[in-house]
């Protein structure tokens, strides 16, 4: 692998200005499909399979009328008084007139008032489905009301949900990039060049995805996702061949030749880390999930794209830049060139080797135990779809939610739908009315409405008042105790559906995939890395690692924002369950970042350990020259994500905070203190392979031995032979 990558590192260099043309032609093609094929994003959640999602669909077949999004309009009188019938009647009238409105209630005729008379709740039925609602649409619903005196309106329901907006906020994480490029070169051309290559990856991955949304379906957090980890696996890998590039020049090997080089070792690991990103995201697909499976297919797109754009558009803008690429001060001094073509200068990255290697276990024991204590608030994690009540204080969506809680309760936000299905109205009439007692009789439930039927009267509709709200436990509780007294229902068949239920069922669902989808990471680490490094026990090591990483950061996760500790900090109005997908995700994307610092940080140690080091010695040598890179590569993960914490969608949030927590442990305590530890522990063992093993593993040669064997051969054959 790396002799490809080298030859293609040298025809990038030498082809500088075809390659740029290429990716600057490619750009502007997929920019003009963006621009003209680019589709709305979608926030429906389907679960094929489950209990909800039939009785959707059913819905969808058997009343359609009542398949479409749905709109709240909460109205309330001010404090003392309660609400005149005439003022509400307008209300009504200006709702049930927008285009696409197959219904709006008078919540007089429906008896949706509070005991106090205070406050009503207008039912708005659209025709289409949320993600099908215009913008006009959405525009009119929330314009309803805007001319009434006296009274406070507020407008909720499915179809107030909207797509994510990218904003400045994001811009924040790239520019901290920007200064922590800037200090680790200590040179603006390289800074800029690292960052300019990483967006215009970026670029070309986000315009090639939208360009896709006008025929494939995408949920409204996918883009994001995509541009989070574009972005942050982007600069790191550019700025790994850069670091490696740099390492050469300045050991006095020539431009081309040291692009050559960089991209044939260092590219070779950017290579391995994209895979393993790229097939953690894409693995998420075997869980069953469509959404989530988009959105994983999305995410590895955009990284795909930035491997490639690492390996073939960085060593041509390195052609341009030519010697600029190093500080001033060494832009014309003489290189001194080590073994390996690198500079044989010392940095913290030795001194700190050296003392992990004397306090290996103190660090061992207080590493593993810092981190155990973090992990612990994980045992008590809940997951739950986000729903208006976890909104930013202030949204449409959660003035409506806490307006309907203060005069009805929180259940009133998590109403529940029993759809009756019968061969003709006599049966489903029965079957409803014993459904309707025995729902009556469930703990957790404060009311039962009467059934509507369709037209043909074979279906009919509970809606289901639960006391508590959507993500409360005491209303999962009672969606499966009403699942489980209405099953011996004959004559019909029943199913219980509503956003609530469907929640739940992805939770279950995503919760049960979660070990499955777990166990397979973590072999798939051992596997990967075992080819890499010709070795059991460092991929062992390494997985182990990535349990400790992913359980300190689900702990640091739920103590913020489910248990509300500090959640100021981050500004979580509501503390609440974890987003469903977001332990499943989380564990998909660390993997692969955390393959990415091991792999960069222990095949040098490996590189080293061949050339004859001892193990010591090698794993000095592997923190020492690229202890520095791997920091600035955490710091630069870091901003970004973060950066997407300043974001007020509640899901975006805390994706964002996850994963830059996810980054700093797995790379300044795992990888910088327990990995090193460990090595200095293990010495010699850490490399045995059994001789069986040995010879069925390809070599992949990511360090580049056998390139560095081959090029010392051919100057060999080339230097002049003595007279």
């Amino acid at each position: 692998m790396a002799t490809l990558l080298y030859r293609l590192g040298r025809f990038s260099f030498r082809r500088r200005g075809r390659i740029a043309a290429v990716w600057l032609l490619l750009l502007t093609l997929l920019g003009v499909g963006a621009a003209t094929l680019m589709g709305p994003t979608s926030d429906k959640f389907s679960m094929p399979g489950t209990e909800s999602q039939r009785a959707l669909d059913d819905l969808d077949r058997q009343f359609p009328q009542a398949g479409g999004a749905t709109g709240t309009i909460v109205v309330a009188a001010p404090e003392g008084e309660k609400l005149d019938p005439a003022a509400v009647a307008p209300v009504v009238k200006e709702a049930s007139g927008i285009d696409g409105v197959t219904a709006a209630m008078d919540p007089f005729r429906t008896g949706s008032v509070s005991q106090d008379g205070r406050y009503a709740l207008i039912q708005v039925q659209f025709e289409e489905a949320a993600d099908e609602v215009t913008d006009e649409q959405k525009a009119a619903y929330e314009a309803v009301g805007a001319d009434v005196e006296g009274l406070r309106l507020e407008h909720g329901g499915e179809v107030m949900g909207g797509e994510v907006e990218i904003g400045s906020t994001e811009a924040l994480g790239v520019l901290v990039a920007a200064v922590v490029l800037v200090v680790t070169f200590g040179s603006l051309v390289a800074a800029g060049m690292t960052l300019l290559n990483a967006l215009i990856g970026v670029a070309v991955g986000m315009a090639g995805l939208f360009s896709l949304t006008g025929v494939i379906e995408l949920t409204s957090t996918a883009p994001v996702l995509a541009l989070m980890l574009g972005l942050a696996v982007g600069i790191d890998y550019s700025l790994f061949i850069t670091s490696r590039y740099r390492q050469y020049l300045a050991g006095g090997l020539q431009p081309e030749e040291a692009a050559g080089r960089a991209t044939g070792t260092a590219g070779s690991a950017v290579v391995f880390a994209g895979a393993t990103v790229v097939i953690a995201l894409a693995g998420l697909s075997v869980v069953g999930i469509p959404f989530l499976s988009v959105m994983g297919l999305a995410a590895a797109g955009t990284v795909a794209v930035a491997v490639l754009v690492a390996l073939t558009l960085l060593p041509a803008f390195l052609s341009f830049a030519g010697r600029k690429i190093l500080p001033r001060k060494q832009r014309h001094a003489d290189g001194h060139t080590a073994e390996d073509g690198t500079t044989a200068a010392e940095g913290f990255g030795f001194t700190w080797g050296r003392l992990v290697t004397k306090l290996r276990v103190p660090l061992l024991v207080v590493g593993i135990l810092g981190l155990g204590a973090l992990a612990l608030p994980a045992q008590d994690m809940r997951i739950a779809l986000p729903d208006a009540g976890t909104a930013a204080e202030g949204s449409p969506a959660r003035e409506a939610y806490d307006l309907t809680s203060e005069g009805f309760g929180e259940g009133f936000n998590g109403r529940l739908i029993a759809v009756v299905n019968g061969e003709d109205a006599q049966s489903t009439g029965a079957a409803a009315e014993k459904a309707t007692a025995l729902i009556e009789a469930t703990d957790g439930i404060l009311a039962v409405a009467p059934p509507q039927l369709n037209e043909q009267g074979t279906t009919a509709l509970l809606a289901i008042i639960p006391e508590a709200g959507p993500t409360a436990a005491a209303t999962e509780d009672a969606v499966h105790d009403i699942r489980d007294r209405v099953a011996d229902i004959g004559g019909a068949d029943i199913a219980l559906t509503g956003a609530t239920a469907l929640g739940i069922d992805v939770s279950e669902k995503l919760g049960d995939a979660l070990p499955v989808y777990l166990l397979l990471v973590v072999g798939l680490s051992v596997l990967l890395l075992m080819l890499v490094f010709r070795s059991v026990l460092v991929p062992l090591k390494a997985a182990l690692g990535f349990l400790l990483t992913v359980g300190a950061t689900f702990g640091v996760t739920v103590a913020i924002f489910q248990e509300g500790h500090l959640a100021g900090l981050v500004g979580v109005d509501t503390p609440g369950p974890l987003v469903s997908f977001l332990p499943i995700l989380l564990i998909g994307i660390l993997f692969g970042l955390a393959m990415d610092y091991e792999v960069f940080l222990v095949s040098r140690m490996r590189e080293d350990f061949v050339h004859g080091a001892d193990p010591q010695a090698a794993m000095v040598s592997g923190m020492g020259h690229n202890a520095r890179v791997v920091t600035a590569a955490a710091l630069i993960m870091t901003s970004v994500f973060a950066g997407f914490v300043l974001m007020d969608d509640p899901i975006i949030k805390s994706i964002g905070f996850a994963l830059a927590v996810g980054v700093v442990i797995d790379a300044f305590v795992v990888r910088m203190v327990l990995v090193p530890a460990v090595m200095s522990l293990l010495g010699r063992a850490a490399w045995w392979l059994p001789g069986p093993v040995d010879k069925v593993l390809p070599d992949l040669d990511i360090e580049g031995e056998k390139l560095n064997r081959r090029l010392a051969a051919e100057t060999r054959e080339e230097a002049p032979v003595p007279v």
